[in-house]
């Protein structure tokens, strides 16, 4: 099986994040043992951001054996349009990561809807890439892409 993993995964472990650590490497280690483990080119710039140097970034790579498997045109294209979905048909809702679920939220002293620009089409080529190069993708963001990609299928470990 091969199976892609998001920033957040590797993040979690090499930062370490107090919530997310243990399930991430659990998470991380359970498919060390039987599957080939992949990046995409976006996961590995994302995750570059925190070597000072690239002998680092590929030795931990060597470590945890994970293999840098660039996104191709189907990849891209399936981004691409859901991409352009997304923002189609974004409101003014925030979005929960873990669930999916969607909320207006409101400043208590003037009353205006907040918004963010919760995912960037860098999203959405991490999800591309790991829908046409694998058959899963670990990540915490399940509830993002659960809703913009139905057929990926995604582990998380927290559930």
């Amino acid at each position: 099986m091969i199976v892609a993993v998001d920033t957040n995964i590797l993040l979690d472990i090499l930062l370490p994040d107090p919530n997310f650590k243990n399930s991430s490497l659990n998470l991380l280690m359970r498919y060390m043992k039987t599957s080939r483990l992949i990046i995409s080119d976006v996961v590995y710039s994302e995750l570059a951001s925190q070597f000072s140097k690239e002998e680092l970034l590929t030795s931990f790579m060597d470590d945890v054996n994970i293999n840098l498997v660039g996104s191709s045109p189907d990849a891209l294209w399936i981004a691409a349009k859901a991409w352009k979905k997304y923002v189609s048909s974004r409101d003014e809702a925030l979005q929960c990561i873990f669930c999916g679920k969607k909320e207006i939220i409101k400043c208590t002293k003037c009353h205006s809807i907040i918004t963010s620009r919760q995912h960037i089409i860098s999203d959405f080529i991490i999800a591309g890439h790991a829908f046409v190069e694998s058959d899963r993708l670990l990540t915490r963001d399940r509830g993002f892409y659960r809703n913009c990609f139905t057929e990926l299928k995604i582990d998380s470990g927290l559930e």
